[in-house]
Formats: structure tokens, C-alpha cells, sequence
């Protein structure tokens, strides 16, 4: 079991094992939180919210596409929107 040192500011570095079995890697954001006494980090996936907003959408199935070139799409945007009106 690897042992780490809380280092000045509350530094600690993730030993390679941990951070490879983990899959944790440069610019990874960590949640951490506080467990029965434990200290746990949990890698997290953070999205911009009109990310997540047009994810949601295309799971909803409100979309249209794909298109096989851009003068179809521009004739089904246009349909779409007189749709809408």
C-alpha cells in the first residue's frame, strides 16, 4: 500500500500505481470528498452547460441530420424553422 506525505499548502502526489490503476492523468479534475473518515477522490467529467443542454436534446431526439451536404442542410434548417413559427 503506498504511502503519501501532505506536503506545504496540503499537497499530496497520487503515487504512478494509483494514478495509472485510477486512470487519472494531467488536468483531470478530482472530487473530493470526506467517506466514513476517508478521504476519497473520485475523477469527475465536467461539461460547459450548452454542452450538456445540446447533449440532452440529441437524447431526446430533437435534432435533425446528418445531412450529405451543406445545401441539404441549409433546406432542412429552413424547414425546420418554418415548422417552428
Amino acid at each position: 500500500m503506498p504511502l503519501v506525505k501532505v506536503k506545504d499548502k496540503y499537497q499530496v502526489t497520487l503515487p504512478t500505481a494509483v494514478r495509472d490503476e485510477a486512470g487519472v492523468a494531467i488536468g483531470d479534475i478530482l472530487e473530493a470528498k470526506v467517506v466514513n473518515g476517508k478521504i476519497t477522490l473520485t475523477p469527475k467529467s465536467v461539461i460547459d452547460r450548452g454542452i450538456a443542454e445540446g447533449l440532452a436534446d440529441f437524447k431526446k431526439g430533437r435534432f435533425i441530420g446528418p445531412f450529405d451536404n451543406a445545401d441539404v442542410a441549409v433546406k432542412a434548417l429552413r424547414q425546420a424553422a418554418k415548422r417552428s413559427k
